[in-house]
């Protein structure tokens, strides 16, 4: 009898933590959906004007008026602070200034016509790395992300000033974004990441966080490059899946984002009356 009621307690118990853990899962993916509300609406933009074509203005132009009015409205229904709008604005001209280098390397192109563009590179592209950006800050603040061990500034400008210019410097010298990444293990090797979710706080290592997100990003990449975001070399004649090495520039390309970021917030947490690892 006693054998029996014990079973079914811990049957009971391991029920309760089943769905404790589905519970969080969920609450997870939801505050991770929000977060990512801004680069959903650009994809599902990017199919709608393949799909449908849009009157009077060419599809770049029309892209770039869907995501200025996007912009407007998370600022103005406080889905977005205006301090995020800063650092996603800044995003927007380090991406802009990105593409055109890459576009005069022929890395890639935008082969569509548009009236907004700026050496052969439409505006709304700026957008797509500012919604990398967006998604950073939004998931900062709805899981009240904090930084446990973060390396010295000292260490982490000079690696993020590195990584970015390697984007650059690589079609002129050696691309050495293969010792970029091992750095980074090593900075970082002690650095986690924590964050909320219903109360309850968890931590992964930085390095992972990293890792996950440029790998989301690679898959959202061959979305965008299906739906005409863009145009790589291999894909002019029809659409193919883009090299998995790319993961590795996107991974870069992320950790410069989530460097900035996490510097950013930072120096607002240290001003006066500013929030320690806060998010607005």
């Amino acid at each position: 009898m006693e054998a029996t009621v014990q079973k079914h307690i811990q049957k009971k118990t391991a029920r309760l933590r089943m769905k404790r853990v589905l519970i969080q899962l969920l609450s997870f993916a939801r505050e991770q959906a929000l977060s990512c509300l801004f680069p959903v609406v650009i994809f599902a933009s990017l199919a709608l004007t393949k799909i449908v074509p849009l009157p009077f203005l060419p599809r770049y132009d029309w892209l770039l008026i869907i995501c200025l009015f996007m912009q407007w409205w998370m600022v103005h229904s406080r889905l977005e602070t205006v301090d995020e709008l800063r650092v996603i604005t800044l995003f927007h001209l380090i991406g802009l200034a990105l593409e055109i280098f890459k576009i005069h390397m022929g890395s890639w192109s935008y082969p569509e016509k548009g009236y907004v563009k700026i050496l052969g590179v439409p505006l709304y592209s700026g957008f797509m790395y500012a919604s990398v950006a967006s998604y950073i800050c939004q998931a900062w603040r709805r899981l009240e992300v904090g930084l446990v061990k973060w390396p010295p500034f000292l260490a982490v400008f000079p690696l993020a000033a590195a990584i970015y210019l390697n984007f650059f410097t690589h079609h002129f010298w050696i691309d050495i974004r293969w010792w970029l990444s091992a750095l980074v293990l090593v900075v970082f090797w002690k650095s986690r990441v924590t964050y909320m979710v219903n109360g309850t706080r968890y931590s992964m290592p930085v390095a992972l966080s990293f890792v996950l997100i440029g790998f989301f990003i690679w898959i959202a990449e061959n979305i965008a490059t299906f739906f005409g975001a863009w145009q790589y070399p291999d894909q002019a004649g029809t659409w193919s899946p883009v090299h998995f090495g790319k993961v590795s520039s996107w991974l870069l390309l992320v950790i410069v984002s989530f460097l900035i970021v996490a510097v950013l917030k930072q120096v607002k947490g240290n001003m006066p009356g500013g929030k320690k690892g806060g998010g607005g």
